[in-house]
């Protein structure tokens, strides 16, 4: 079955586990409950995450510098942007409303981030994740059906194969 917390998902808890282990040095921008990672970061002052900066201003900040690996979990549609902002008090701006390049920022410090053959483990509804245009390969893909009417996850592993890549424009 479906449920908010990703991590908290059987097959994904599985995944997780084999490629984060004890979660040092790994990041993750949009921590929500449960993340595993050792630097953690959420928009919602409510949950139990270090920081709470919108998630590039977060991959930017020197103390996420050079992770081993990011887990790469943001709201999947644009309702979810849209109703963690408003809950929030932010503006639901139109660059938040575009699929194509919502998330082109944050996917280029996760390249910059990220040292050579570390990992990027992607959540969603697609098996985009970061891409070879920054530097990475997919190793995996798990597809999660969680029945009836909701739609899978799909969850995407990727291991940063350039070490000095430069994005094309």
């Amino acid at each position: 079955m479906p449920n908010k917390w990703t991590f908290k998902i059987p097959p994904i808890a599985v995944l997780i586990c084999h490629y984060v282990g004890d979660g040092k040095d790994w990041i993750d921008p949009f921590a929500g409950m449960y993340s595993p990672a050792e630097f953690t970061n959420d928009l919602n002052p409510e949950m139990p995450s270090k920081y709470h900066m919108d998630a590039l201003e977060f991959l930017t900040s020197t103390e996420t510098y050079s992770g081993a690996g990011i887990l790469f979990d943001p709201p999947y549609s644009l309702r979810q942007v849209k109703e963690c902002y408003e809950s929030l008090g932010r503006n639901f701006t139109m660059q938040d409303s575009q699929d194509v390049g919502r998330w082109t920022g944050i996917k280029k410090e996760i390249a910059r981030i990220i040292r050579p053959s570390g990992y990027v483990i992607s959540f969603g509804w697609n098996s985009q994740g970061v891409g070879k245009q920054n530097g990475f390969e997919i190793v995996e893909v798990l597809l999660v059906c969680h029945g009836a009417a909701h739609n899978d996850t799909i969850c995407t592993v990727e291991r940063k194969v350039q070490s000095n890549l430069i994005a094309p424009k």
